[in-house]
């Protein structure tokens, strides 16, 4: 099965693909060896490794470069998170979709976020934005992404019927999954799937419902977004904090062996 039907596939309702979502290659090999069927990067994890901030300001480029990386590291299907698609215009949605393909993702994330003043891109462009990824290549799942619930877009009795009229819109448009970030609430998730007839994607996290009970719902796929890489930095802040104050080293308990690491990162594709 070619790698893009292979992770289409991975998509089931009630049977969830579920995503550890790295930020460099030694995080997608760690995350690969835990038993992921599939790695997705994480655009925040990504944007922070790289020294940038999170929201379109890493650029396309070096973007494009890391997924590069992953994907030569890596024997599974990999998806990347591209922000807003590193362009407002339909037409750099395409350029930056067919840069992805061409580094060897087989998935995308498009939001439609504008990271500037007003919350989401109109209705009509987000749409045609969805459009222009789908046009880059047929050979990809695109994962289209509505912020009406992560931004509190509207009023919170109208944000699920805006995300519902959204989401029709970028199917129609060819994505082939909605993710839906900042909503984890049973009874809301439900609607969501009842709602959309394709993969639902979840962002979770602490105090989320568990996989088991996502999957009950009919969620298709789960994903942890940054959360990863954030407990990850927290480590190390925490231990250099100690370092530093205590002069003590227990917060560098705990950690993988030089050895393994190294092993991870010596072996073959």
């Amino acid at each position: 099965m070619p790698a893009h039907e292979d992770f289409r596939s991975l998509h089931r309702s009630g049977t969830p693909l579920v995503l550890a979502n790295a930020w460099d290659v030694a995080s997608a090999r760690l995350v690969e060896e835990a038993g992921a069927a599939a790695v997705a990067t994480t655009s925040a994890g990504v944007a922070w490794s790289l020294g940038a901030p999170d929201g379109n300001r890493l650029g396309a480029d070096r973007a494009v470069e890391l997924v590069a990386r992953i994907v030569a590291a890596v024997r599974v299907p990999v998806s990347a998170d591209i922000e807003s698609g590193f362009a407002d215009e339909p037409q750099g949605v395409t350029q930056t979709v067919a840069r992805i393909v061409a580094a060897g993702a087989v998935g995308i994330n498009l939001e439609d976020s504008t990271h500037e003043d007003a919350p989401l891109y109109p209705d009509e462009l987000a749409a045609e934005r969805v459009a222009a990824a789908r046009a880059a290549s047929d050979r990809l799942f695109v994962n289209a992404r509505t912020d009406v619930f992560l931004n509190k877009v509207g009023a919170p009795q109208t944000r699920l019927d805006a995300t519902l009229e959204r989401a029709a819109a970028y199917l129609a448009a060819g994505a082939d999954g909605i993710f839906v970030p900042g909503v984890t609430d049973p009874d809301t998730v439900a609607a969501l799937v009842a709602g959309i007839g394709a993969p639902v994607n979840i962002l979770t996290g602490p105090g989320a419902p568990g996989i088991a009970e996502l999957a009950a719902l009919g969620v298709a796929r789960i994903s942890v977004g940054s959360k990863l890489a954030l407990r990850a930095y927290a480590a190390a802040r925490q231990a250099a904090e100690e370092l530093f104050g205590a002069g003590t080293y227990d917060g560098l308990a705990g950690g993988l062996d030089y050895a393994t690491v190294n092993a991870l990162l010596a072996r073959d594709r």
